[in-house]
């Protein structure tokens, strides 16, 4: 749900700055720089984006849209700290603009800011009393910081812990040591260093069904924030690792492949998946693997995790755990998964999918 509402806000920041591009002074080096900077954003060319922007407002300081292109085109490089200052840029110049004002809120949010985060929208509700996406988005925050508001905080170097009280903090230190651990594991592994500081959110087991609406299989969830029940995380560790691995991975990526390499970065993961697809013939196509698993029930669930681990093990056979996350970092850029598959593996993603037959079928 979260990464559906942040292409919400991509796109409708781009239906606006196009409009308010084509007001522009044609012909000026801003202009031609901005209306490229946009196109490279539609097209997923994000990296071109955020140069083209850059050139823009190196051209016309002062132009607020050029000031949310170069925010969304951070946004999407999965580098929040320069995306917040552009979208803070762009609402200086221009406090009416509203969809700099929800991906900045969006950005607060995610980094346990939801004060700030509040103010940003109900400074924009003031210029935009109608708008129903800025009240739907302030009562939800509302809600959730009367929720959380006597919940007690852990600070690490990536991650920021919430607990609800004293008699968790042992927990939560736990919880945090874990995070820690396994966010430098996976990232030497891949090279991808996300900068951003990583919320997570500790509850009882009923708070934590009632908050996120998982299916009763599930044991962590994110959406924007990593939600997961206090006691159940830390007596399965692998829980955490698998929400990590969702909030590090770039947007674009199948869920097949966040999942499969949650599974890879266990302790005894691969031995796990083997088990499991050894244990049975039934097979999930490629193209359920690909989006969420959260409809699923038990028995697919606990299949499609042993499938997408098969998978990345078999990428990891073929070109190593460098290699994928080279994938990722060009996801981050802007390239299609299968483009930037051809490009470290030397061969079409079908292509890797047909020589999947031996010695056992991960696919139907």
């Amino acid at each position: 749900m979260w990464r559906c509402r942040v292409v919400a806000l991509v796109v409708g920041a781009v239906a606006w700055a196009a409009a308010a591009s084509a007001q522009a002074i044609p012909g000026t080096p801003a202009h031609a720089a901005g209306l490229s900077g946009w196109a490279a954003l539609r097209d997923g060319r994000n990296q071109e984006a955020a140069a083209a922007f850059a050139k823009a407002i190196d051209a016309e300081p002062r132009d607020p849209s050029l000031h949310l292109g170069a925010g969304v085109a951070a946004f999407l490089l999965g580098q929040p700290t320069s995306a917040r200052h552009a979208l803070e840029r762009a609402l200086d110049l221009a406090p009416g603009l509203t969809p700099a004002s929800l991906l900045l809120g969006d950005l607060l949010y995610r980094g346990s800011d939801i004060d700030g985060a509040l103010r940003v929208y109900e400074d924009a509700l003031r210029h935009a009393p109608s708008d129903a996406t800025l009240r739907a988005r302030i009562e939800t925050l509302r809600r959730e910081a009367a929720r959380h508001s006597g919940y007690f905080t852990s600070h690490g170097a990536r991650f920021t812990v919430l607990f609800e009280g004293p008699a968790d903090e042992p927990l939560a230190s736990r919880a945090l040591e874990m995070l820690e651990a396994a966010y430098w594991r996976v990232s030497t592994a891949l090279a991808v260093y996300p900068e951003q500081i990583i919320t997570v959110v500790l509850y009882t087991e009923e708070q934590f069904h009632d908050v996120t609406r998982s299916p009763q299989w599930a044991a962590g969830a994110y959406d924007g924030r990593i939600r997961v029940p206090v006691r159940g995380a830390l007596a399965d560790p692998r829980e955490l690792e698998r929400v990590l691995i969702q909030a590090v991975a770039p947007r674009g990526v199948p869920v097949w492949l966040h999942e499969g390499l949650a599974v890879q970065f266990e302790p005894n993961g691969s031995a796990w998946a083997d088990g499991q697809l050894a244990r049975s013939t039934a097979r999930l196509p490629l193209a359920r693997l690909a989006g969420s698993f959260s409809a699923l029930s038990t028995d697919d669930a606990r299949l499609a995790y042993a499938q997408s681990a098969g998978l990345v093990a078999a990428l990891f056979e073929r070109g190593g755990a460098a290699a994928v996350g080279a994938v990722l970092q060009d996801i981050a850029r802007g390239d299609a998964f299968a483009v930037a598959f051809g490009r470290h593996f030397f061969m079409t993603f079908d292509d890797f999918v047909a020589s999947l037959a031996a010695p056992v079928d991960l696919l139907r």
